[in-house]
C-alpha cells in the first residue's frame, strides 16, 4: 500500500472514530459565536435605537395606502413623518379626501379647513379627428411615441391617444374613448398621476368651482391649426372681446385663462367659433341625468 493510501486510510478511521465528536464541537462552536454576535447586535440596537413619535404610525394607518406621490412626498409613510415633523399640511393627501385630512388635524391638534374638490382635466379635443403624421409601430406608450418627432399625430401639442395616462391612474378613473382619455370624476382623486405621466402636459388639476376649460395647448398660429385640428385653437381672439372679467388673453396663440379673475360666466364658451373652450358643469350635469 502506497503512503496516499495509508494517509487516507488513516483519516478515515480517525473519522469514523471521532466525527461525532468534531461536529457537536462545530454546532457549540457556531452557537457561541451566534450568541455573541445576537448580544452584540441586541446592545447595539439598544444603544442606538431612536423613539419614532407614535402618531406617525397612527396617521400612516388612516392614509390611503397608494402611495400614489400626489403629495409630493415619498408614499404615505413618507407623508405622515413630514405631516409630524411639520414640514407637510395634513390636507394634501388628495385620495383620502377632507374626512382624512379633518383626522390627521386631530391627530395633529390642527384645524383643517374645507377645501374645494379637485378633478383632472384634459386639455385637447382633438383625439381622432386629428390627422396622423405617419404610421408609429412602437412601444403602446405615449412617452415612448413622443420621443419619435412629437409623436405621430399631425398636431405635436395633442394627445397621442395610446394610454399611458390610463395605466399611471392608479384609481381606474380615465378610459379612452374616441382616441382621447376620458375622466371619471367620480372615481378621480386629483392624486396627479395622469399629469407626471402626460408628456405633453395635457392634464391640469382644476378646482369643482372652476370648471371653464380650454381644450387645447397649440401654439401654432391658427392658419397652421385649421390645417391640423378641427378643435384646435386659432388665436382669433374672440374669447377675449366676449369677457367682462378680463380673464381670458391670448398668450402665444392659444387662449389662456385666469382662473383668479374667471366668474364661470360662460360667455367666452358661447363666442368660440371652434368649440375649443367648453364648460364643465354642463357636461357635469349631463353625466347626472
Amino acid at each position: 500500500m502506497n503512503i496516499p493510501s495509508i494517509l487516507m486510510t488513516e483519516q478515515a478511521n480517525f473519522f469514523a472514530d471521532n466525527g461525532a465528536a468534531i461536529i457537536i464541537s462545530a454546532v457549540i462552536l457556531m452557537a457561541g459565536l451566534g450568541l455573541v454576535f445576537g448580544a452584540i447586535l441586541a446592545y447595539s440596537a439598544k444603544k442606538f435605537h431612536v423613539e419614532q413619535d407614535p402618531r406617525i404610525d397612527e396617521i400612516t394607518g388612516i392614509l390611503p395606502g397608494v402611495n400614489c406621490g400626489g403629495c409630493g412626498l415619498p408614499g404615505c409613510m413618507g407623508y405622515a413623518e413630514a405631516i409630524v415633523r411639520g414640514e407637510a399640511a395634513p390636507d394634501l393627501c388628495a385620495p383620502g379626501g377632507a374626512d382624512m385630512a379633518r383626522q390627521v388635524g386631530r391627530i395633529m391638534g390642527q384645524e383643517v379647513t374645507e377645501s374645494v374638490k379637485q378633478y383632472s382635466v384634459l386639455l385637447c379635443k382633438g383625439g381622432g379627428r386629428v390627422g396622423d403624421k405617419y404610421e408609429y409601430a412602437g412601444v403602446t406608450d405615449c412617452r415612448a411615441a413622443a420621443l419619435l418627432q412629437l409623436g405621430d399625430k399631425a398636431c405635436r401639442y395633442g394627445c397621442i391617444g395610446l394610454g399611458t395616462c390610463v395605466e399611471a391612474c392608479p384609481f381606474d378613473a380615465i378610459v379612452m374613448k374616441d382616441g382621447l382619455p376620458f375622466v371619471i370624476e367620480e372615481r378621480c382623486t386629483a392624486c396627479g398621476a395622469c399629469v407626471k405621466v402626460c408628456p405633453n402636459d395635457l392634464f391640469m388639476l382644476l378646482p369643482e368651482d372652476k370648471p371653464v376649460v380650454v381644450g387645447c395647448r397649440s401654439h401654432d398660429p391658427g392658419k397652421v391649426v385649421n390645417k391640423t385640428c378641427p378643435v384646435g385653437c386659432i388665436a382669433c381672439k374672440l374669447c377675449e372681446k366676449a369677457c367682462p372679467a378680463d380673464a381670458i388673453h391670448v398668450i402665444d396663440n392659444l387662449a389662456v385663462i385666469d382662473y383668479d379673475k374667471c366668474k364661470n360666466c360662460g360667455k367666452c364658451v358661447k363666442a368660440c367659433p371652434k368649440g375649443v373652450i367648453y364648460n364643465m358643469r354642463k357636461t357635469r350635469k349631463e353625466r347626472r341625468e
